[in-house]
């Protein structure tokens, strides 16, 4: 053989070794890829063929379907999707370009940045317990409540003596929470109330032991006392020795539906109004005396829980927004910017035809990214919603897990339901791909 003959079968020999370490490597870098692919396209194959069994493994065709949009709770589940769509992804876009053109303007943007970032690297989990303790009715545990407490009690303090009521009512009656005479009481005369239902606790340090004061010319005393002895000594209604006054109430003279006089009640629960013309007068112990603390609203209730559920959401979520959003505003053309305001634009007129154009490409992807986090969203209903309103609150995704997982263990409509999630997803992330290839 000749030395070219050998030359040129070296040579092919050579090719075939290249290409079988070609296919080699081909098949070491795609072929995880195309298992898991695999995988993924056996898994909605099998889940849309499962969707037309029933629990037992009976074919039942579309009658899953059929069910997902007539029974009431799947239907409250569509709604509750369509409004988590319509509201979150405009909100978590907008709060995220907003705050990455304002941190823009701030020394300590990235601090900012970071604080809004952090609920992200907590799990769903986390967040959800978080916020039902934050939800709590209680405002001394939950933070809504107490803050809605110290506004609600700078306006209208709680009373001294919140649920007290009369011992007796042979002499008042409760009226829209004051207490007031059932019949006027003329001047130089006295109006004494007994009051019950008062804890100890709520007694001040500085009430001492009652005592009835002596009438005055001028005006209308009397005295306001806890009708309360231990050992249930004394009279109900009377102002026996050793019981205790009431300092601190708010006792009014009402004459034709307007208050002409008024004072407080001492230590020992006495007090006196004085400068009353000659007449009778209703007398009145102020709702303000008595008025409750506020108690919190019921933040997880039926009313509130949808919208206490998107709270949730976007304070999580509009830390990614702001990142995403941050950092195509750093890569827009400061030039472009500088020539706009130089031409005499305003900051809102540079914001609105220069940064939000320059931005739509970010903007559309945390948009499309938001739409389909929550068409599946489920751990943030699951873990704040009270089952006492899961019905009100749930959502397709909440629904297949409670339909394959959480005790029905119907895994046809379990199946139904993530294909059609699928399905709603699936033209979403279409769209998305087909703008990637003309932005190239």
């Amino acid at each position: 053989m000749s030395a070219r003959t050998k030359g040129i079968a070296a040579a092919q020999m050579g090719r075939r070794s290249d290409r079988k370490r070609n296919r080699l490597a081909t098949i070491l870098f795609l072929g995880p890829a195309a298992l898991i692919l695999g995988l993924l396209v056996y898994s909605i194959v099998y889940t849309v063929g499962r969707s037309l069994f029933d629990a037992y493994g009976g074919f039942v065709g579309i009658a899953n379907y059929k069910r997902v949009f007539t029974e009431p709770r799947m239907l409250v589940a569509v709604r509750n999707n369509a409004i988590w769509v319509a509201i979150v992804p405009a909100a978590v876009t907008s709060l995220g370009l907003i705050f990455a053109v304002l941190t823009e303007r701030i020394r300590w943007s990235s601090a900012f940045r970071m604080v809004m970032f952090m609920p992200l690297v907590i799990s769903g989990l986390a967040a959800g317990v978080t916020f039902r303790f934050m939800y709590a009715g209680d405002p001394n545990v939950g933070f809504m409540n107490a803050v809605v407490q110290k506004a609600v009690h700078i306006a209208k303090p709680p009373g001294l003596y919140p649920g007290a009521r009369l011992s007796v009512d042979d002499f008042a009656i409760a009226v829209d929470g004051a207490f007031e005479s059932k019949s006027p009481v003329a001047v130089g005369q006295q109006a004494n109330f007994a009051m019950a239902a008062i804890r100890p606790a709520l007694v001040p340090e500085n009430a001492t032991e009652l005592s009835v004061p002596a009438p005055v010319a001028d005006g209308i005393s009397g005295v306001v006392w806890l009708d309360f002895l231990s050992g249930g000594r004394g009279t109900r209604g009377q102002p026996d020795p050793g019981k205790q006054g009431l300092p601190g109430i708010r006792v009014e003279a009402v004459k034709d539906g307007k208050v002409v006089g008024a004072a407080y009640t001492q230590n020992d629960g006495t007090y006196t109004i004085t400068g009353l013309a000659p007449g009778e007068y209703t007398i009145r112990l102020s709702e303000a005396s008595f008025r409750q603390p506020f108690g919190g609203y019921y933040w997880l209730g039926r009313d509130f829980i949808i919208p206490a559920l998107i709270i949730a959401y976007i304070w999580i979520n509009t830390g990614f927004s702001l990142m995403m959003i941050g950092a195509g505003l750093s890569a827009i053309n400061r030039d472009l910017l500088e020539a706009a305001r130089t031409e005499g634009a305003n900051e809102w007129q540079v914001f609105r035809h220069i940064t939000v154009p320059s931005l739509m490409p970010v903007v559309m992807v945390v948009f499309v990214r938001a739409i389909i986090s929550v068409l599946k969203i489920f751990d943030l209903v699951l873990v704040i919603a009270p089952e006492s309103v899961q019905a009100d609150a749930t959502v397709l995704a909440l629904e297949m897990w409670n339909a394959a997982f959480g005790g029905m263990n119907d895994h046809g409509l379990g199946s139904a339901l993530a294909t059609i999630l699928f399905l709603l997803i699936l033209p979403v992330m279409l769209s998305n791909i087909r703008r990637f290839r003309l932005e190239q």
